[in-house]
């Protein structure tokens, strides 16, 4: 054995067993209720003389190397995909989130290349893999902030009703993580953290505003920021953003119903040469094989698509308004 390909399997070995230690501490960070609290005893462990030490030793070693690991590989970490992870409340970090991927790439691409008995195989299925959780996590972004963008109306009307009672904004927002559901919950009480570590509330909103890149939301946040400046009723201004998001709700409503014959439009008319050319291979499939045969007639199929994805592309730019 070369000491190339010695350096390469001992990699991988590290990769493959970070990996599964990283969904070790998933699960245990899912079945973790104090999630502040595991947080804060990552970073400043303080020992206690609780009778139940030898209990938790387990979880203390479990955090002390969360922590080492995410120390470790932090150079591959970004704001970016700290910002994503944030936004989809994954209680994972970003070390752990890529350790994920890259175990789950190799175990795709080492269970495609036993059962297969081939490389490209193995290869397509690593790919596929490794785009697994990248996909899982921008739908659980855009699921959450849509829930959050139907929630708003209802947090405005709560925040209102408790500043006219003689609450401050402070106070409303701790109603609205008493009353509401989540996502909605769960940011403003992230928001009360912060201000109380010491944060400023404009910056706490804004790093709301951040992780739900919401237009309304924005609004709401601008018109407490000068309200806080310049002074006034702060019931009255929550009550015209009120009706302003009101009214752009429903313009972009209608906006959707008008543009959904072109949406619709644009999904058939993407689809109907797909389900064609399957139905052909099914009544005759000699016929239309032919079609992707090597040669001068492969590039009629291929041509096909690109204009048919272009189609569609430009289809959804002109049924897009921005409202």
């Amino acid at each position: 054995m070369t000491p190339t390909l010695f350096t390469i399997l001992a990699i991988g070995f590290v990769v493959v067993v970070s990996g599964v230690l990283a969904l070790v501490s998933l699960v245990n960070t899912l079945i973790t209720n104090d999630e502040l609290g595991e947080r804060l005893e990552t970073y400043a462990l303080v020992p206690t003389f609780d009778t139940r030490r030898e209990g938790r030793r387990s979880r203390t070693f479990l955090i002390h190397f969360r922590f080492r690991l995410n120390s470790a590989f932090s150079m591959f970490t970004s704001e970016e995909l700290t910002l994503k992870l944030m936004s989809a409340n994954w209680p994972i970090t970003e070390t752990e989130y890529i350790l994920i991927r890259v175990w789950g790439a190799l175990a795709g691409f080492g269970l495609g290349w036993l059962i297969l008995r081939s490389f490209i195989p193995g290869l397509g299925i690593g790919f596929i893999a490794f785009l697994v959780p990248g996909i899982l996590l921008n739908r659980s972004i855009h699921r959450r902030r849509a829930n959050f963008e139907k929630q708003l109306i209802d947090v405005l009307v709560l925040i209102k009703g408790a500043v006219q009672a003689g609450f401050s904004f402070l106070q409303a927002l701790d109603i609205v993580v008493q009353e509401m559901k989540p996502p909605v919950s769960e940011e403003f009480s992230r928001v009360r953290r912060e201000v109380t570590l010491g944060l400023p509330l404009s910056q706490a909103l804004s790093n709301l505003n951040a992780r739900m890149q919401n237009d309304d939301l924005y609004l709401v946040i601008t018109a407490v920021n000068i309200n806080s400046q310049v002074g006034g009723n702060m019931a009255t201004m929550l009550e015209a953003v009120s009706e302003t998001i009101r009214d752009r709700v429903r313009l972009f409503s209608e906006v959707r119903a008008v543009t959904s014959q072109q949406r619709f439009s644009g999904y058939l008319l993407t689809l109907l040469p797909f389900i064609l050319v399957a139905v052909l291979f099914v009544i005759s499939p000699d016929y239309i094989s032919r079609l992707f045969q090597p040669g001068i007639m492969l590039c009629i199929p291929i041509g096909a698509l690109i204009l048919v994805l272009l189609g569609n592309l430009v289809i959804r730019m002109m049924a897009k308004i921005d409202v």
